[in-house]
C-alpha cells in the first residue's frame, strides 16, 4: 500500500473496517506510518489525525445524551447488531438504507411511552436515546434500549411443542402488550418468535422489536423478515394497511405454531378464528380476544394455576 493509498483508505474506511483485523495495534501502527507526514507529505496529515482519533475511540460511539461500547456485541438482530451496555442494549443498524426502520421503532416506542398505560409499558423496551452515528462518511441509526427483566429469552429458542396451559401465560401476555400499544395507536407488524421474550421463571413477556411497526393512520408496514414471510396476513404482503387484527392474526399462528400437535380442537379453532383471510372477519380488540381466550381456557383447565416453567 502507498501512502496515497493509505490516505485514501482512511479518509473513507470505517473504524470496523482499519481495526477489524486480527492484529489491530499493528495495523494502526502501519497506516499511522504510511499517513503520517514525514511520509506522506503535508497532504497526510489529515488522515493522520483521523487514523489516531479512531484508534483512540475505537470501540465507542457517542451521542448528544451519551457514550455507549460497541465491544461486547450480545446477538444480531433482523436489521442491526445488538451491543450490551449498562443501559440495556445498544442497536446499531447494519445496512444504512434500513435507517428508516430504526426510526420507526424510535417513533413507536415514544408513542408507547406517551400514551401506553403505565401498567403494561413493562411489556416492552424503554428507549433510552435515539441518534444517527457517523463513521467514514457513513451514517447508520442507532437506538437504545432497556428492558425490566434479565433471563430473556425469545421464542425461537422453544424447540418442542409446548403444554398449551404453558403456551397460554405467554398468550395471554402477548395480548396484554398488543392490546397496550393498539390503544396506543401502534401496531407492531411482526409479532414472530425472535421478537417474544419470556422470562421463563417470573412468567413475564417482552414485545420487542418494533422496527416494523405502523404507528399513524394508514400508514403500511414497511417491511417484512423474508424467512418469515409465511407467517404476515394477507394485508401485509398486499401492502394494505394494517391494523389491531394484522398483530392478532400473528400471535395466534405464533401460538399454534408453538403448541403444535398439543393443542387442544377448542384452542386450534380459537386460533383458526384470529386467522381469517379478510381482517373485516378477524378479532381487532386485544382485550375482547384476551377475555375470550380466558373463558376458553378456564373451561378447558378450570381456574388458573402458576405452572412453573424453564426452558
Amino acid at each position: 500500500m502507498t501512502p496515497l493509498e493509505a490516505i485514501a483508505y482512511v479518509e473513507t474506511a470505517t473504524a470496523d473496517e482499519l481495526f477489524g483485523g486480527d492484529d489491530p495495534a499493528r495495523q494502526y501502527r502501519r497506516l499511522a506510518r504510511l499517513t503520517h507526514p514525514d511520509t506522506a507529505g503535508p497532504g497526510g496529515a489529515r488522515a493522520f489525525a483521523r487514523l489516531a482519533e479512531l484508534w483512540h475511540s475505537r470501540g465507542t460511539i457517542r451521542s448528544p445524551r451519551g457514550r455507549y461500547s460497541t465491544n461486547h456485541r450480545d446477538f444480531e438482530g433482523d436489521l442491526a447488531n445488538l451491543y450490551r451496555v449498562p443501559e440495556g442494549h445498544l442497536k446499531l443498524v447494519r445496512d444504512p438504507s434500513c435507517n428508516d426502520l430504526m426510526a420507526r421503532e424510535a417513533k413507536a416506542l415514544r408513542r408507547l411511552a406517551e400514551r401506553g398505560d403505565p401498567r403494561y409499558l413493562p411489556y416492552v423496551p424503554r428507549l433510552v436515546d435515539s441518534f444517527r452515528h457517523k463513521d467514514g462518511g457513513v451514517v447508520r441509526r442507532a437506538n437504545v434500549i432497556a428492558t425490566t427483566a434479565d433471563d430473556l429469552h425469545s421464542l425461537s429458542e422453544i424447540k418442542e411443542p409446548l403444554d398449551p396451559r404453558d403456551a397460554a401465560w405467554m398468550w395471554r401476555r402477548l395480548l396484554v402488550a398488543l392490546g397496550m400499544a393498539h390503544r396506543a395507536g401502534v401496531v407492531h407488524g411482526a409479532v414472530l418468535p425472535e421478537h417474544v421474550l419470556i422470562q421463563p421463571e417470573d412468567h413475564g413477556v417482552i414485545l420487542v422489536d418494533w422496527c416494523y411497526s405502523a404507528a399513524e393512520p394508514g400508514e403500511r408496514i414497511a417491511a417484512i423478515v423474508p424467512r418469515h414471510r409465511d407467517h404476515y396476513p394477507p394485508e401485509v404482503l398486499a401492502k394494505e394497511t394494517p391494523g389491531p387484527f394484522t398483530d392478532l392474526a400473528m400471535a395466534a399462528r405464533l401460538m399454534t405454531d408453538l403448541m403444535g400437535d398439543r393443542a387442544p380442537q377448542p384452542l386450534r379453532r380459537f386460533a383458526d378464528g384470529c386467522r381469517l383471510a379478510s381482517p373485516r372477519q378477524r378479532p381487532d380488540d386485544a382485550w375482547w380476544l384476551l377475555a375470550e381466550l380466558d373463558e376458553l381456557l378456564h373451561r378447558l383447565y378450570g381456574p388458573r394455576k402458576f405452572r412453573p416453567f424453564t426452558l
